[in-house]
């Protein structure tokens, strides 16, 4: 265990982002040495989780509820479900007296949601490497060689205040949110227009969506006064290929920004702000012809009875870390769930065995059992 502050090179890193707290938030990394002549594995995940939320749940968040297949519980699916399969795994091996030739790396690291990443950062900068990595997210069964890239932006609408001089009020937010959502269909158009869709994306009918996830005008309910709003803070999520460049998305979205701003002149008197709270999250993947994909895909199919969809995964998450800055194999393999950062989030637990019998199998053979 140790914290990221202890991590030599760490803030000065290129990738490292400022401003997040670590304290009472350790990484854990472990090292099984093999007796050598064998292919090295890294098993990781993240420990951390999206809070609790204001949704409503119908079971406690933090129990551990078990109904039928499923296991109830913020991170139950992302990714504590993923993080106990690699254990159970490590565990296995040990009290199964496996003797591998290569060593078996496990790890679980923190700041993976919200876009931080610099757990997954420490731990390659701490030495917890190896020739491949598996990150056990919820991928459903299926090997996810690909993410997509994704940017939050904050955008906030001001209304103007005041009376013209001909005697008219000005347009409100209203007006303005109106208009603004209006357009956003334009920008996803735009954005699909521009992308090309990775070939572990050709079957999304929509491979780089574009999202408002959150508007805002003032608090709900009758306790809160009825007022005018003078202030709407809106979400605005929108995803990328790999392969897609930063600078190239985001001169796309201002341009159209500014084009919305531009066809409705009287609704903007001054211009709407523009933040973006958390780090750009660019797209990544590796080869199909990996060593690393052909032979998991072989174990699943042993254990599962069929060949596994190989396919990009659906959000950003933090593997290009591995595939961009360290040059190391990794691909998600993990189970099924549900509600995953919502009220009732779920754990099919079925699934998850079958994600860790496929695991075991993996490890036995890229490892080398001796």
């Amino acid at each position: 265990m140790y914290g990221l502050d202890e991590v030599p090179g760490l803030e000065q890193h290129p990738l490292y982002w400022k401003g997040r707290d670590y304290r009472n938030r350790p990484n854990v990394g472990a090292r099984r040495h093999g007796v050598g002549g064998g292919r090295s594995l890294l098993l990781s995940g993240h420990i951390d989780t999206v809070p609790h939320g204001t949704q409503p749940w119908t079971r406690d968040a933090f129990g551990g509820q078990i109904e039928g297949d499923r296991l109830y519980g913020r991170g139950s699916n992302d990714m504590k479900g993923g993080v106990g399969t690699n254990l159970f795994v490590v565990e296995a091996v040990e009290r199964l007296g496996i003797k591998l030739h290569g060593d078996l790396v496990f790890e679980t690291v923190v700041d993976e949601e919200f876009g931080g990443v610099n757990g997954t950062l420490a731990g390659r900068l701490r030495g917890f490497n190896a020739d491949a990595a598996i990150i056990s997210e919820p991928s459903f069964l299926r090997i996810c060689p690909a993410q997509r890239g994704g940017r939050t932006a904050h955008i906030t609408l001001r209304a103007a205040g005041g009376v013209l001089t001909d005697g008219k009020f000005p347009a409100g937010v209203v007006d303005q949110l109106t208009h603004f959502l209006a357009c956003v269909k334009k920008f996803a158009e735009q954005r699909r227009g521009k992308a090309t869709a990775h070939e572990m994306y050709a079957h999304h009918t929509d491979p780089v969506p574009v999202s408002i996830t959150k508007v805002f005008t003032s608090p709900w309910g009758t306790r809160e006064p009825i007022t005018t709003p003078e202030i709407c803070k809106i979400e605005m999520y929108w995803q990328a290929m790999p392969g897609e460049v930063q600078d190239e998305i985001e001169r796309q979205f201002f341009g159209w920004f500014d084009a919305m701003i531009a066809g409705a002149p009287e609704l903007f008197f001054t211009r709407p702000e523009v933040e973006f709270p958390i780090r750009w999250l660019p797209g990544s993947s590796i080869l199909k012809s990996e060593p690393l994909v052909n032979e998991l895909c072989g174990c699943a199919t042993t254990v599962l009875g069929h060949e596994p969809p190989i396919v990009g995964i659906e959000g950003p998450c933090d593997m290009y870390v591995f595939h961009q800055a360290f040059g190391i194999p990794a691909v998600l393999w993990g189970a099924r769930g549900g509600n995953t950062h919502g009220a009732d989030e779920y754990l099919e637990i079925d699934s998850a065995v079958m994600a860790a019998k496929t695991l075991l199998t993996f490890v036995s053979r890229w490892c080398g059992a001796v």
